[in-house]
C-alpha cells in the first residue's frame, strides 16, 4: 500500500472571509491562517512569484480538512467554480450531516442554494448538492438507514 490517508482538498477561492464563515457555520473549524510564498512555494505549485493567502478548514472529527486558497499572485487564469455537475475535473466535496433541513436553513443565509432538490436513496441518505459561496458545489447527506449487508 502506497496511500497513508488523503490530507485535505484543496480549494481556490476570492473571498477568504465568506468561504471561512460558511464552512464554519457548516461545521468547520479553523485550524490555522497564513500566507505563503517563496522558492518552495514555486517549487511546489510550479507557479512562479506565487503569493497565495491560505485557511486550513478542520471537520469536527478531526479526520478532514479544506485547504482554501486565496492567490494574490499570479493572476488567476481559470473559473471552473459554475460548471455542471459532469464537467471535467474536479467535482465537489461532500460531506455527512445530523440534519440535512437543519443544516440547509443555517447555510441559506450565507448564500446557499440547492442545485436542484433534496432526495432519498435507498433509504439510506438523504442527500442534495449545493452551491455555496463563489459557487463551489458541495454535496450534503443525512444518513436516515443502514445498507442491507
Amino acid at each position: 500500500m502506497t496511500v497513508k490517508r488523503m490530507d485535505n482538498i484543496g480549494i481556490v477561492v476570492e473571498d477568504m472571509d465568506a468561504v471561512i464563515a460558511f464552512f464554519a457555520e457548516l461545521g468547520l473549524s479553523l485550524e490555522g491562517r497564513t500566507t505563503v510564498e517563496g522558492d518552495w512555494a514555486e517549487g511546489v505549485t510550479g507557479l512562479k512569484a506565487m503569493r497565495c493567502e491560505i485557511a486550513m478548514m478542520v471537520t469536527p472529527d478531526g479526520h478532514s480538512r479544506l485547504e482554501l486558497s486565496r492567490f494574490a499572485a499570479p493572476p488567476i487564469v481559470a473559473d471552473h467554480r459554475r460548471a455542471p455537475v459532469n464537467a471535467l475535473g474536479y467535482l465537489r466535496v461532500m460531506f455527512t450531516v445530523e440534519d440535512l433541513d437543519e443544516t440547509l436553513a443555517r447555510l441559506y443565509p450565507l448564500g446557499a442554494e440547492l442545485v436542484e432538490k433534496v432526495v432519498d436513496y435507498a433509504d439510506i441518505y438523504r442527500l442534495c448538492y449545493i452551491r455555496g459561496p463563489e459557487g463551489i458545489l458541495i454535496g450534503l447527506a443525512q444518513e436516515i438507514g443502514t445498507a442491507a449487508p
